[in-house]
């Protein structure tokens, strides 16, 4: 499996042609406590860079961005009953869809993540 990461501070492991969303250890450090998680239905169809799911917490709401186009295979329903899953573990249990990829090229110009670790440096 590959990982990477946007600058929108969401990962993406892909896994042959299904691809695994979720926002990184970074980004739910800064939001602070998650009390409310939104994610996209099954069958929804996401093209790059499209508002994905929504993500609130104490401090700020969040819009999750797709990183490839493709379609929603499933939505992490732990995440609704649970937002605080996105504390816990964001880069694990804590993911928030998954979808098949459109076109898998459209991964090409993320970041891996050491290049994503010196993008967080930086900020």
């Amino acid at each position: 499996m590959s990982r990477y990461f946007t600058e929108e501070h969401e990962w993406v492991e892909v896994d042959g042609d299904v691809a695994t969303v979720g926002i990184t250890e970074y980004a739910q450090s800064q939001l602070g406590d998650i009390v409310f998680v939104e994610v996209p239905e099954e069958g929804r169809e996401l093209t790059k860079g499209d508002e994905a799911a929504v993500v609130e917490s104490v401090k700020a709401a969040s819009d999750v961005y797709t990183p490839a186009s493709g379609t929603v295979v499933e939505g992490n329903a732990e995440l609704e009953a649970s937002p605080a899953l996105v504390n816990e573990d964001p880069e694990g249990d804590g993911w928030f869809f998954r979808l098949t990829l459109s076109d898998p090229s459209e991964l090409e110009g993320l970041m891996d993540a050491d290049k994503y670790a010196a993008f967080v440096a930086k900020l």
